[in-house]
């Protein structure tokens, strides 16, 4: 069973820019697609991002296009979401998550996801 740990959150003012990370310490990501969600207070948990398995496909939903970029690091087993142009409506805990399955492309949808992180709060605020 992965662990997976997020880190990079915090406070960011608006148009600012963070970038989270997403490690395990004891296994490979390497066999993984990873996704990341987020979720804002009174709202449901939303896929925003994910990256398939070779990192050749890379999906965004359309609150984020254009302005976060995910990318993967296999000499460093870690992913990331770099975040830029934040606003307001991107503070949430965001959650990087793992999926098994053998495919060249990756979804954003949390039911596909069997490994996730803790969290890592983000805050865009003036």
């Amino acid at each position: 069973q992965l662990q997976l740990v997020e880190s990079g959150g915090g406070l960011v003012q608006p148009g600012g820019s963070l970038r989270l990370s997403c490690s395990d310490s004891r296994f490979t990501l390497d066999y993984y697609a990873i996704g990341w969600f987020r979720q804002a207070p009174g709202k449901e948990r939303e896929g925003i991002s994910c990256i398939s398995r070779s990192g050749d496909s890379r999906n965004y939903v359309d609150s984020v296009k254009g302005r976060f970029t995910i990318s993967r690091s296999a000499a460093k087993n870690t992913e990331y979401l770099q975040m830029n142009s934040q606003t307001d409506e991107d503070t949430a805990v965001y959650y990087c998550a793992a999926d098994p399955k053998t495919r060249s492309s990756c979804i954003i949808w949390p039911n596909e996801y069997d490994s996730w992180g803790q969290g890592t709060q983000v805050n865009v605020s003036s």
